[in-house]
């Protein structure tokens, strides 16, 4: 299961430099459930994920998922990439450490996307996502927002459904 929050930011770190980080590409082959192949850095992964219902959803802002991760090949990858729907998502992400020993991942998107930016944290359970306090940098919470959701973006051609 995957517990997470998202977050905007209200202003990128100015040392984005000195963090670990993954050049990401990936696009989906369903939406509903959800079912992603990704590109990070030198490995190629299938996702299959879920809402979980009932579950994850008592917590206002807390997005509970299942997710299944496999890896694939090189081949099998650029060979379900001509299959996707949509647009191929590409971003940098950062990985940042905070204060409290969570791990923020700042998705730093590009292409159609550009401009566009928000950091994740996974948590280990409801009751540790439930006491997380976000750093001062960090911006609204829009974990329910549908808007900020990869798969959601990946329908997108351009930054235009934030304008509406």
């Amino acid at each position: 299961m995957e517990i997470e929050k998202k977050f905007l930011i209200k202003s990128l770190p100015s040392n984005l430099g000195q963090y670990k980080k993954k050049d990401i590409e990936q696009g989906y082959l369903c939406l509903a459930p959800v079912v992603r192949i990704r590109k990070s850095n030198s490995q190629y992964i299938l996702t299959y994920k879920s809402l979980m219902h009932g579950t994850g959803n008592s917590i206002s802002g807390v997005r509970a998922n299942n997710e299944i991760e496999a890896p694939l090949t090189k081949e099998g990858y650029e060979h379900l990439r001509e299959k996707t729907d949509g647009y191929i998502i590409k971003k940098t992400r950062y990985l940042i450490p905070l204060p409290d020993g969570h791990t923020g991942e700042l998705d730093i998107f590009e292409g159609n996307l550009k401009g566009l930016y928000f950091i994740e944290v996974e948590f280990a359970d409801e009751e540790d996502a439930a006491g997380f306090i976000p750093p001062d940098w960090f911006g609204e919470n829009v974990s329910n927002d549908e808007r900020y959701a990869n798969s959601f973006l990946s329908q997108c051609a351009s930054l235009d459904v934030f304008l509406s």
